[in-house]
């Protein structure tokens, strides 16, 4: 069996779809599994036993120049020549919806699966599906992930079959940073102002803690955040820049991360390394697993999934207090 799972981006939802990939080895091992995916997030999938092949695209390009639609198609068409016969959008937007019609259906008894119209926010791609599945928008990302991708498989999980997960992150990084060195990582990114913790708290937390830290980055603001932390604590140490896999590799043998709801904390999920992921107007109840190792922190927001407050910033008045006592706990 020839199986395509279309997932574009972004980190974090590409984790909490990869988790699958591991339940449909162990029931179809001689299955060929391909990931379509953004140019950008290749990098996350790399070192995956479970994964054949990586196929990327890069329709961010057609924004910049519309012309690039034509040489997308081409590349899609090329992937189609694979003959899949099954091709599974878990992205569930319209432009995924399109990647996985484009790719799928060119075998008989082949088909296209994603959710249908009643699970997803842009309706319209359900159109492009052979088989649709059923699961409530508002409902936890990770279930969701799992049932659009085994559902059409004829797969189904227990909850503790996810709690129980293996790591499914990989990394071949020879960084030279030694994390027995940093045993608590600091992500103080996200894709988003209103879900990024205040530096001054992240500051309190190792001041607290008394342990070694070191704080990663991914782009200029980050970078500065991170060097002021480094600055102004003789416990927290700034980051060299990596590649994603560098990052695998120190979250890998980290002993605690600490982070928003962002991909790079995700990635300690994934990977089974206790964490505490902080959520101001973002649910926390959607948008991660808890584990006895693995554990949120909730500002007193009410969230409603279908619609973000952008305004909502109570994310900054989470205590740093609260932190550090899940901290102490997860790091005896």
């Amino acid at each position: 069996m020839k199986i395509a799972i279309v997932k574009l981006s972004a980190m974090g939802d590409i984790i909490h779809a990869m988790v699958a990939l591991q339940f449909i080895k162990k029931t179809f091992p001689e299955a060929t599994i391909d990931w379509i995916v953004e140019e950008g997030f290749k990098g996350i999938l790399e070192n995956n036993p479970h994964i054949n092949n990586i196929l990327t695209v890069n329709l961010k390009s057609i924004k910049i120049k519309k012309s690039a639609i034509f040489t997308q198609y081409k590349l899609l068409q090329k992937y189609g020549k694979n003959n899949y016969d099954v091709v599974i959008d878990a992205q569930g937007l319209l432009k995924s919806a399109i990647v996985s019609r484009i790719i799928g259906g060119r075998v008989v008894g082949s088909f296209v699966a994603g959710f249908d119209t009643d699970s997803i926010r842009e309706k319209i791609a359900s159109l492009f599906y052979d088989k649709k599945v059923y699961i409530s928008y508002e409902k936890n990302v990770i279930d969701r992930n799992i049932k659009v991708i085994l559902e059409p498989l004829g797969l189904k999980l227990t909850k503790e079959d996810i709690l129980t997960k293996e790591p499914f992150l990989y990394t071949n990084s020879k960084s030279s940073i030694s994390n027995s060195q940093f045993p608590i990582i600091f992500i103080v990114g996200a894709s988003k102002p209103n879900k990024i913790y205040p530096k001054e708290k992240f500051l309190e937390i190792a001041e607290k803690l008394q342990k070694q830290v070191l704080v990663v980055w991914g782009n200029q603001d980050e970078y500065e955040t991170a060097f002021w932390l480094s600055q102004n604590s003789n416990f927290i140490t700034l980051d060299e820049k990596g590649t994603l896999d560098d990052l695998k590799f120190k979250i890998q043998n980290s002993k605690l991360v600490i982070g928003g709801d962002t991909g790079p904390t995700h990635i300690a999920w994934g990977m089974n390394i206790p964490s505490i992921t902080i959520f101001g107007n973002t649910p926390a109840y959607r948008n991660t697993y808890e584990t006895p190792i693995n554990k949120t922190v909730k500002s007193d927001s009410i969230v409603n999934p279908l619609k973000l407050d952008k305004t909502d910033f109570s994310i900054e008045e989470i205590s740093s207090v609260s932190i550090v006592n899940i901290a102490k706990r997860l790091l005896v």
